[in-house]
């Protein structure tokens, strides 16, 4: 082999080395995110929960929504760099239909949050006392009481998870908006929310936030509501940005 054939040998072998380094292992891929996703939605559900059941003083809405807006952007701001730092299964939806998520991960997230929100009320119930958990329904939503109130509930439900996915898409994902204060501003979203909707339907936002204390207290009176609402609203964000708002990467037409 000739000098020159050596060194472009030496040259490939290099490219090829570094392609190797610089390739993410299939645990950073795939298994490290829903890790993140599992800890960070139990951390979350576990401070809301928490911040609720011992709301004692009745300071109404603020208590909780400060505890959950800012655990949020914490929890973003921690481990976002892992896995995105959704947390709900309706981000998770909106960030796949924009292009923000791979589709493999989609129903491992939703385990993984799902998985989480049981393990941060599981939490929140044993280090509270029984007569406040149970006082609270385990931090469990309770608005919705009756069939007249399903409306408004699905309503306020919807326009608020489209705020909160809207924040994480346009603000953490989207090239031409995205910015270092997205973990601020998700954050804030759920605070606003929450002191403005909060009597509406309790303000839930998110799935995992519902379901895991429904799981721990046993209380299913209406739950489905906090689902529907916040997935149409990924759905709805989904669509909005890949037709009108999104940038040439995500926006299906007018490019």
């Amino acid at each position: 082999m000739s000098a020159p054939e050596f060194a472009m040998s030496l040259k490939d072998h290099d490219l090829d080395a570094e392609h190797k380094v610089t390739q993410p292992h299939w645990y950073e891929r795939y298994v490290q995110p829903c890790i993140a996703e599992l800890l960070g939605t139990a951390i979350f559900v576990f401070i809301g929960c928490v911040s609720v059941i011992e709301n004692v003083e009745s300071t109404g809405r603020l208590q909780p929504a400060l505890a959950h807006g800012l655990t949020l952007g914490l929890t973003i701001a921690i481990l976002g760099g892992i896995s995105g730092g959704h947390f709900n299964p309706a981000v998770s939806l909106g960030a796949w239909l924009i292009g923000g998520l791979n589709i493999v991960l989609l129903l491992p997230y939703w385990v993984s949050q799902l998985c989480g929100g049981m393990i941060g009320a599981a939490l929140a119930k044993a280090m509270t006392t029984e007569n406040r958990f149970t006082n609270s329904t385990g931090a469990a939503f309770t608005s919705v009481t009756s069939d007249a109130q399903i409306p408004s509930a699905i309503g306020g439900e919807i326009v608020m998870a489209f705020l909160l996915v809207l924040a994480v898409c346009m603000g953490a994902i989207n090239q031409q908006t995205k910015t270092p204060l997205a973990p601020f501003c998700i954050g804030f979203t759920v605070t606003v929310d929450i002191l403005a909707g909060g009597d509406v339907s309790g303000a839930c936002m998110n799935p995992a936030r519902a379901f895991g204390p429904a799981v721990v207290a046993n209380y299913w009176d209406y739950h489905w509501v906090y689902w529907v609402g916040p997935m149409v609203a990924g759905l709805l964000v989904g669509a909005l940005i890949r037709l009108l708002l999104g940038d040439k990467k995500s926006r299906l037409f007018l490019k």
